[in-house]
């Protein structure tokens, strides 16, 4: 008995006589998935030139279900280590996915992740990469000091699954590691979120003990007084916040000011996009204790990045429904 409003999303396509029209039905197909993302309940024309946009992103989350489902091998990690700026010591490594396509070769993680949010895929996705990093950090337990921590990324979509914190409370536990050793990363939008799941999700995690982190803090509409609300352990300042400190002093300034705001709140600060010695020596006269970027160490494989490393297990960890 309740009243609903329908939406109407359409796309449409001009055909002449001579057209092909196994071409203009994919066109138009084309053009009403682009509808959906950028003109919900109007009309978009179909434009010459991004015929290809939707069947590709079709075929991307295609392979992407098949690869997680049967090849998992082919999504990997690498990893970007986070570094003490006072000692040089690495304290840290954040998971980053690596997706080799077996025919068009390595694949853009934002262009991944973004499909994945978009076609229902991010919570395999996510699940993939976090018991793959779990499992990375188990076998990384004899080279690291007791304190080293696993940043791994999640998305705002993922902790809006009700069970998000039951698989995370059960991959941490099959990979034998303790939770306060993993460090989940969101963006600034979950701070600003009233959505009672994913408030729910925050504070499960917290009550397992792992650590939350902030991830591009600056770039978001974020503020001290949602930090506030959560128990973040660690904040990243973004890397455009840190890009012009070397070279503009209202650039370092601005950087300065966010580090002393946020240093109020008592919490671990990251800077981010970390690219030469002197962005570092900025960044610790302003009392920024940790950095992360090119100059510091790029993002290499587990072998490269902890050669040393004595792996009991190397079989792949395959992805979990």
């Amino acid at each position: 008995g309740d009243v609903v409003w329908p939406v109407i999303t359409t796309g449409a396509r001009l055909v002449h006589d001579d057209d092909d029209e196994r071409i203009a039905v994919q066109d138009v197909r084309a053009t009403v998935v682009r509808a959906g993302q950028c003109a919900v309940g109007d009309v978009l024309w179909h434009r010459p030139g991004n015929e290809a946009d939707a069947p590709f992103d079709l075929l991307l989350v295609r392979d992407l279900a098949h690869a997680l489902t049967h090849e998992p091998d082919q999504v990997a990690l690498h990893y970007q280590p986070v570094l003490d700026l006072r000692t040089g010591e690495m304290v840290a490594a954040e998971a980053l996915l690596r997706w080799t396509h077996p025919e068009l070769g390595p694949m853009s993680p934002a262009a991944t992740i973004e499909a994945a949010e978009r076609c229902g895929l991010i919570v395999m996705l996510g699940r993939h990469v976090l018991r793959t990093a779990l499992a990375q950090l188990r076998d990384w337990s004899s080279v690291v000091g007791p304190s080293f921590r696993m940043h791994v990324n999640v998305s705002p979509l993922e902790l809006r699954n009700p069970e998000y914190v039951d698989h995370l409370d059960a991959a941490i536990e099959d990979a034998g590691v303790p939770a306060e050793r993993v460090l989940l990363e969101v963006t600034e939008t979950v701070l600003v979120s009233d959505e009672p799941v994913v408030q729910r999700s925050l504070e499960g995690i917290g009550h397992l003990g792992v650590a939350l982190g902030i991830d591009d803090f600056g770039t978001g509409y974020s503020s001290i007084v949602h930090l506030r609300r959560l128990p973040v352990d660690t904040v990243k300042i973004d890397r455009s916040l840190v890009s012009g400190i070397s070279e503009s002093p209202a650039d370092f300034l601005l950087a300065r000011s966010v580090v002393q705001l946020v240093s109020t709140l008592s919490v671990r600060i990251v800077a981010e996009g970390i690219e030469n010695e002197l962005e570092a020596a900025h960044l610790r006269a302003m009392g920024c204790a940790f950095g992360q970027g090119y100059h510091l160490g790029r993002p290499a494989p587990a072998a490269v990045l902890l050669p040393a490393a004595h792996v009991e297990d190397d079989r792949p960890c395959s992805a979990s429904a």
